[in-house]
C-alpha cells in the first residue's frame, strides 16, 4: 500500500531532486554518490508514471463496471439512426410505393440485372493481322515465381482505407500486420503458380448500393459497387504489374499514352 500512495508526490519530489541534481551538475560537479542518484532517477520516474497510469485505467474501469457508459445511449442511438437510413423499406416504382423484402428486392435486382450481364457483342476478326510479340526474357518474366518483395510493394501501392471486401478486410490490414500475414500471403501466391487455378469464391463479389441523395426514393438514387475480397485484390495488382513492364513492347502506343499521362499530372 505505501508503494503505491502518493505517487503524484513521488514523481513531483523526483522530478525536483533531478532538476537540483542538474544544476549541481553545472556548477561545481557531483559526488560519485549524485552522480548515481542522478542516472536513476529518470528511471524512477518512467517507473513511477507508468504505475500511475495503470491504476488510473484499473480505476477508470472499477468505475465503467459501476456506472456503466455515458455515451452508450447516444452511440447506441447513432447506430440505430444509420441503421434506419440504410435500411430499404420501400420503394418507388412507376409512382407506386413498393413494400416488403421479396418486392423490393425483386425491384432492385431487375434494375441492376443489366449491369452485371453478359452480352455478345460483334468483334471483328483480327486474325490476319500482324502484332509484336515479346521476347523469351520478357515471356519468362510474366511467369517466373512471384516474390515476397513484389506482393508487398503491389499491396503498399494501394489505398488502405478502401471498401473491404465480403471477407470485412481492406489492404491496410495487410500493413498493419504484414510480419505476421506475408508467409500466408506467399504460400497463397506459391500454389497458384503451381495450379493455375482460384479457390473457390475467392473471387466472389457483394453488390453494395450507396445512396446518391440525401433520402432514396427510387433504384435509380443507389450507385452499385463491387466488393472483392482482398487476397483477390492483391492478387490482381501483382500480375498487373507484371503486364505493365512489357506491354509497352507489344503497343508502343500504350507506353507513349502513360508517358504523356505521366507529363501531364507531373506538371500539375
Amino acid at each position: 500500500m505505501n508503494h503505491t500512495s502518493n505517487i503524484d508526490s513521488k514523481i513531483r519530489e523526483a522530478k525536483n531532486r533531478l532538476a537540483d541534481l542538474d544544476v549541481v551538475d553545472e556548477s561545481h560537479g557531483l559526488l560519485s554518490e549524485e552522480e548515481v542518484e542522478l542516472h536513476c532517477l529518470p528511471a524512477d520516474i518512467l517507473s513511477l508514471s507508468k504505475l500511475q497510469a495503470s491504476m488510473l485505467l484499473q480505476k477508470a474501469r472499477v468505475t465503467w463496471l459501476k456506472e456503466g457508459d455515458a455515451n452508450s445511449k447516444k452511440f447506441h442511438g447513432i447506430m440505430s439512426s444509420r441503421r434506419r437510413s440504410n435500411a430499404l423499406v420501400s420503394l418507388i416504382e412507376d409512382g407506386i410505393s413498393i413494400e416488403g423484402v421479396s418486392e423490393v428486392r425483386n425491384i432492385v435486382y431487375q434494375h441492376f440485372k443489366h449491369h452485371f450481364k453478359k452480352t455478345t457483342n460483334y468483334r471483328p476478326d483480327i486474325s490476319g493481322l500482324l502484332f509484336k510479340s515479346l521476347s523469351v526474357m520478357e515471356g519468362a518474366d510474366l511467369i517466373k515465381p512471384f516474390l515476397l518483395e513484389e506482393i508487398k510493394a503491389a499491396i503498399w501501392d494501394c489505398d488502405s482505407f478502401k471498401c473491404p471486401g465480403p471477407d470485412g478486410i481492406n489492404l491496410g490490414f495487410f500493413k498493419d500486420f504484414w510480419e505476421v500475414l506475408k508467409f500466408d500471403l506467399l504460400n497463397f501466391f506459391a500454389e497458384f503458380y503451381r495450379h493455375g487455378k482460384l479457390t473457390k469464391g475467392l473471387n466472389s463479389t457483394f453488390i453494395a448500393l450507396i445512396p446518391k441523395v440525401e433520402s432514396p426514393q427510387r433504384v435509380a438514387d443507389f450507385c452499385p459497387i463491387s466488393l472483392v475480397s482482398s487476397v483477390y485484390k492483391i492478387l490482381s495488382k501483382v500480375l498487373a504489374n507484371r503486364v505493365r513492364k512489357v506491354v509497352g513492347n507489344v503497343v508502343p502506343q500504350i507506353s507513349q499514352l502513360l508517358l504523356g499521362a505521366d507529363k501531364f499530372w507531373m506538371a500539375y
